[in-house]
């Protein structure tokens, strides 16, 4: 219920903005508005287009060698329950209005992009050596390493293609119940998994 909420919270801004960008005024003051509304998303939104839930395991293991050849194995067994929340920077939208003609050309239109990760780390299985304790700087970097592992795997499953969808169905349907046409719905690519950025790196 809660993420149906946010849904709708965030498609009524979204509608109302898209209708200050459609809505004709006076004719001195069209474009002017046009190109408020326009600046005004590319600065404020953010906006959440697909949400996953990962369960990642991941094994830490270090060793040292005491004195040069005694070796002593430090090891943590961790499970990262992780959400992940994948949608769109407006900010990074580039495109033109045809006012008269009721018409939106897309010029580039960014990738969906990982918005937010929020994990949560169970550890198991302490394992320290003599000598090789684990340390505040191992569990950061045990942390670290964890919610890089989480990335990827949000990065490889269903979550950008499910965003993208999800975008191109809210703008045709909000373009056209104003009799709107939007030119360049290739340009809402699925992203590359290989290099799908973040803005929580």
């Amino acid at each position: 219920m809660g993420s149906l909420l946010i849904g709708l919270l965030l498609g009524a801004v979204i509608m109302f903005l898209v209708w200050r960008l459609l809505n004709k005024g006076k004719q001195v003051e069209v474009k002017e508005n046009s190109h408020t509304v326009v600046e005004s998303i590319r600065r404020v939104f953010k906006i959440v287009f697909a949400e996953g839930h990962f369960n990642e395991l991941y094994n830490f293991e270090e060793t040292r060698k005491i004195f040069g050849f005694i070796p002593s194995t430090k090891r943590a067994l961790v499970i990262i329950k992780a959400k992940v929340l994948v949608g769109y920077d407006f900010k990074k939208c580039v495109w033109e209005v045809d006012e008269q003609n009721r018409r939106i050309k897309m010029i580039s239109f960014p990738e969906p992009e990982i918005l937010s990760i929020e994990p949560d780390y169970l550890y198991y299985n302490f394992d320290e050596g003599i000598f090789n304790l684990l340390g505040r700087e191992d569990l950061t970097k045990i942390q670290n390493n964890g919610k890089k592992q989480v990335e990827l795997a949000a990065i490889n499953s269903h979550l950008p293609k499910i965003a993208a969808d999800q975008m191109r169905t809210m703008l045709t349907e909000v373009l056209q119940s104003r009799n709107w046409q939007l030119e360049g719905y290739d340009k809402i690519s699925e992203g590359n998994n290989k290099s799908l950025p973040s803005s929580n790196s």
